[in-house]
């Protein structure tokens, strides 16, 4: 089949991996013509400010290789022709890895981190790096650099006036606004979950551990993951498997199913992600899913000593070691020199460099409180996540993702009732290390904004977790696309 650019310009990204794969093999659809058609949505999109780098010659060259394999009869890779984008903290080869800074502007790795590594082995494409919080500081998306004259930085991608969420923001726009069927981000506290939630796509935080940070720009190297994300579930678990080689995927039957509804999580949402969520929550209970409500679950108290303390001391170490061992080879402060966002350069240097962190006695020395989050809190924290489960017999604990849907930009606004309401109920799990997956499931009444539903499953069930995501996703159904 021939590709033309008009034929580009009609042909919907709204596609899942399967439903492209499906659409390649029975010839209605080229690899060619998907990436022409993702590349004009970038092109629309513009104004989203989704990319820092996006690589349309090479993309169009993959393609056409694939497609020429395709045509002479090749065996077929699981992800041969499908158009992807990558956080730009992780490594691709040949392409400025930026971390959404100008400090490492000029630095192009040589080598894919093995996590994109395991996708381009599979056949996905690359069609550029997206825009994030700068060094991937932040749950909002706002940076001032790359591509936009604001402090806003990327926008969302359901409405442009409000934010995209972060710290994975370009990714997950990427994925709302249909410029690419599936992306790679990182999760330190919330940062794929919270984007994903606020521009209705699906992802996964892996368990601890579960994949490589080799080739990924560091904040803290005991929290940060890179993750999947996608359009819908069976695509996640799809991407999860070939980064894992773990293909098991477990039935699930909804009926029978216990999910624990953990009090905390629930208070001080706005009306719209509670009519999304509590909504949410009565179609699992008509079909058989059983609803746990837990009055004192307590993590909230447990994780609050771990939290800063934890990513303030990991940050000077894992970005030391890392700017030495896989990067440009600069010094932390020549790094700090150039931060353009003011946020995030005061960070650095008034609590990462000095090894600093905010209390509310005031500024404190990070170190007691790193090793006593470490001997004790983290510890806790893991045990009453395990006694929960246990002693409630619950497969999940679910909740809204963020307790607020994407509020309107306002860079030059104090906002930490914003911050807290996107990252409140995400970092928790991040302490604990745990599995957890982010689905959309609908969009507010009166905005049209996403509401996202997380489910946290304890640390090693990551397959069984994708499988009860797929099967709530099959009654819950999938939202509109921006």
């Amino acid at each position: 089949m021939k590709t033309s650019q008009a034929a580009a310009a009609t042909l919907s990204t709204d596609l899942t991996i399967y439903e492209a794969m499906a659409a390649f093999r029975d010839g209605t659809l080229t690899s060619t013509a998907l990436v022409e058609a993702c590349l004009r949505r970038i092109e629309e999109g513009k104004h989203l400010n989704a990319f820092v780098t996006v690589d349309a010659a090479g993309a169009l060259k993959a393609a056409a290789q694939a497609d020429g394999e395709r045509a002479a009869g090749r065996p077929g890779k699981p992800l041969a022709g499908i158009p992807i984008v990558v956080k730009d903290n992780i490594h691709a080869a040949g392409l400025p890895c930026t971390a959404g800074s100008p400090a490492l502007a000029d630095f192009v790795p040589e080598q894919d981190a093995p996590t994109l590594q395991k996708l381009r082995d599979a056949g996905a494409i690359v069609l550029g790096k997206t825009n994030m919080n700068e060094l991937a500081f932040g749950a909002t998306g706002y940076n001032p650099s790359f591509n936009t004259g604001s402090m806003v930085g990327v926008r969302n991608a359901y409405d442009s006036e409000r934010i995209a969420g972060g710290s994975s923001s370009g990714s997950a726009v990427a994925m709302g606004a249909r410029m690419a069927l599936a992306a790679l981000g990182t999760d330190t506290g919330g940062s794929m979950r919270i984007p994903c939630a606020l521009n209705g796509c699906a992802s996964l935080r892996p368990s601890s551990g579960r994949y490589q940070r080799l080739g990924t720009i560091p904040i803290s190297t005991s929290r940060d993951t890179v993750g999947p994300m996608a359009q819908c579930m069976s695509d996640v678990a799809l991407l999860d498997a070939l980064i894992t080689d773990d293909y098991a995927l477990p039935s699930v039957a909804l009926a029978g199913l216990r999910l624990g509804i953990p009090a905390e999580f629930w208070t001080r949402l706005d009306e719209e992600t509670r009519e999304c969520a509590e909504a949410a929550l009565a179609t699992l209970r008509e079909h058989g899913v059983t609803l746990i409500h837990i009055p004192d679950a307590g993590l909230f108290d447990l994780n609050q000593p771990i939290g800063f303390p934890v990513v303030i001391h990991e940050a000077r170490v894992g970005m030391q070691a890392y700017l030495r061992e896989q990067g440009p080879g600069i010094s932390i402060e020549a790094m700090v020199e150039k931060i353009n966002s003011p946020d995030v350069k005061t960070i650095y240097q008034q609590w990462v460099l000095p090894g600093k962190t905010p209390t509310p006695q005031g500024m404190v020395e990070v170190a007691p409180l790193y090793e006593a989050a470490e001997q004790r809190g983290r510890d806790a924290l893991k045990q009453r996540y395990q006694t929960l489960y246990e002693s409630l017999s619950i497969d999940a604990l679910a909740f809204p993702t963020t307790t607020i849907v994407a509020p309107l930009a306002r860079p030059e606004v104090n906002e930490p009732e914003n911050f807290e309401g996107l990252i409140r109920n995400t970092e928790p799990a991040a302490s604990a290390g745990l599995a957890c997956i982010q689905l959309p499931v609908g969009l507010g009444r009166r905005s049209g904004l996403p509401v996202g539903l997380e489910l946290d499953a304890p640390a090693g069930s990551d397959r069984r977790l994708l499988a009860i995501g797929i099967a709530i996703e099959s009654v819950l159904g999938r939202i509109a696309p921006a």
